[in-house]
């Protein structure tokens, strides 16, 4: 009992710390989520030793739970009129954008990694998609004033473009584990993937909201433990289909958005508060996988893949996929800047791990790199640049 009540009280100093500590530093531009990384790494075992904690299997269980949760929260926050207008640019830079960024990185990778190409090509299949707790949180907490639809596309590019990042990095890994697929079966898992999500996404965004208008539960704080157990549902439903559960989280949260249904308003809070809790547990458990003695191994390989993601891979999608779109130059970059990295790619590196694939833990390395300089350049810049710019109105 004595010790679990001191994973309790550990658990909740480290839950204020954060909080106390994002708050004072959010205020000189350093992002909250980054924050939470380096206290997880402080208080690891390589750091002041206070929890030693190594379970990539128990970090991939809770940040799947965690992303769920911020995929719904922020399909929810969008309004639909908008989204429709940035549907198509959206969609493109969240396949074929992540595919480019996957490709230039592997590229890349080979010739500076000196791994095999197909693993390069998990690599950048790990890291090409930008992730929607790092994006949605810095966007919202730095309270940057910009266009109301271009924060709405890097919305929802950054909460769509995951299927495509999973869908790569699960190719390549059944490739490295000498199972044999052939080109039809590829792309009817890629069709599966995200057929099923957009369906069952689709469906329990109709059926949630028609479910809490007629149901009269006894008590107001039951309602949000229902329709968390409802998006859990439509996400184990959607995978077991083999469909893709992120999606289906994100299209549930996107079309009850648009519905008008009764304690709508308690459920935006609660997710809200609910979101912010899963992002800041998620995080800190991220930090204590890290040690810290092992990533000087890592630490060149890792800083040229970033630099090369965030000056040359990112942009060149980017700028490729809205070419034809009626954002001008000065909105362009800054969807380009605003490729972030977070927990969805840290979480995609440990599949290798418990796969089984040699370099694994190398490539995570390299991944925590891109993510923390993509979060600490990128996300520290992004209010600056966005003023810079004169997309703040």
């Amino acid at each position: 009992m004595m010790q679990g009540a001191e994973y309790f009280l550990i658990g909740a100093i480290l839950l204020i710390l954060s909080i106390i500590v994002s708050k004072a530093l959010s205020r000189i531009g350093i992002p909250s989520l980054l924050i939470f990384i380096l206290i997880g790494m402080l208080t690891g075992s390589e750091g002041l030793g206070i929890l030693d904690f190594y379970n990539p299997v128990i970090m991939q269980f809770v940040c799947v739970i965690a992303l769920i949760f911020v995929l719904f929260s922020a399909g929810f926050d969008v309004q639909a009129t908008i989204a429709n207008s940035i549907l198509w640019p959206g969609i493109g830079l969240s396949i074929f954008g992540v595919l480019i960024t996957a490709l230039l990185v592997a590229v890349f990778a080979y010739f500076v990694v000196s791994l095999p190409f197909i693993h390069c090509l998990l690599l950048g299949s790990i890291i090409s998609s930008t992730d929607a707790s790092a994006v949605f949180s810095i966007l919202r907490s730095s309270k940057i004033m910009m266009n109301r639809q271009l924060k709405i596309l890097l919305e929802f590019e950054s909460g769509s473009n995951d299927p495509m990042a999973i869908f790569l990095t699960i190719v390549c890994i059944n490739f490295l584990s000498s199972k044999d697929f052939s080109g039809i079966e590829l792309v009817f898992v890629f069709l599966s993937q995200l057929v099923i999500g957009l369906l069952i996404g689709y469906g329990a965004g109709k059926l949630i909201p028609s479910l809490l208008n007629k149901i009269n539960l006894e008590y107001n704080g039951l309602y949000p433990v229902l329709n968390v157990s409802l998006i859990l549902l439509a996400y184990a439903l959607a995978t077991s289909l083999n469909g893709n559960g992120f999606l289906a989280a994100y299209t549930a949260g996107l079309m009850m958005g648009k519905s008008n249904f009764k304690h709508k308003i308690n459920l935006y809070r609660f997710h809200d508060s609910f979101v912010w809790l899963l992002q800041i547990t998620m995080f800190l458990i991220l930090g204590l996988q890290v040690f810290p003695t092992k990533l000087p191994d890592v630490f060149v390989m890792g800083i040229f893949v970033s630099a090369f993601i965030i000056v040359i891979a990112r942009p060149v999608a980017v700028f490729s996929i809205l070419s034809f779109s009626n954002l001008n130059l000065k909105e362009k970059f800054l969807v380009a800047w605003t490729g972030l990295r977070g927990a969805v790619p840290i979480t995609l590196a440990t599949f290798p791990i418990i796969a089984g694939i040699s370099h694994a833990e190398t490539i995570f390395g390299i991944v925590f790199f891109v993510v923390i300089t993509s979060i600490l350049i990128q996300g520290t810049l992004l209010s600056p640049i966005a003023k810079w710019l004169k997309v703040n109105k």
